[in-house]
């Protein structure tokens, strides 16, 4: 049977703090929350793409931006977080 890629959209924003909680995932010990092995391969491809997409990841304001990414993101009073 044929594996078919999926594709998922993300805002530039949304990319940039995935990227985020990614590499924290991957760096601490939250690395722990992760009981199956095979769940890495794509935790590790997906953080590979984004970093790709990112090139403000490098940048060296980029804890500014990230904050400014996060600010947007946040709910704000009567929004609901899975609008």
């Amino acid at each position: 049977m044929d594996d078919p890629e999926i594709t998922i959209k993300l805002t530039r924003d949304e990319a940039t703090i995935l990227s985020d909680w990614l590499e924290r995932l991957q760096m601490t010990d939250l690395s722990n929350t992760v009981d199956d092995p095979a769940a890495w391969a794509p935790i590790h491809r997906i953080a590979g793409q984004l970093d790709k997409m990112l090139p403000a990841l490098f940048f060296p304001d980029y804890d500014v931006r990230l904050e400014e990414a996060r600010r947007r993101l946040r709910p704000t009073d009567g929004d609901s977080a899975e609008d």
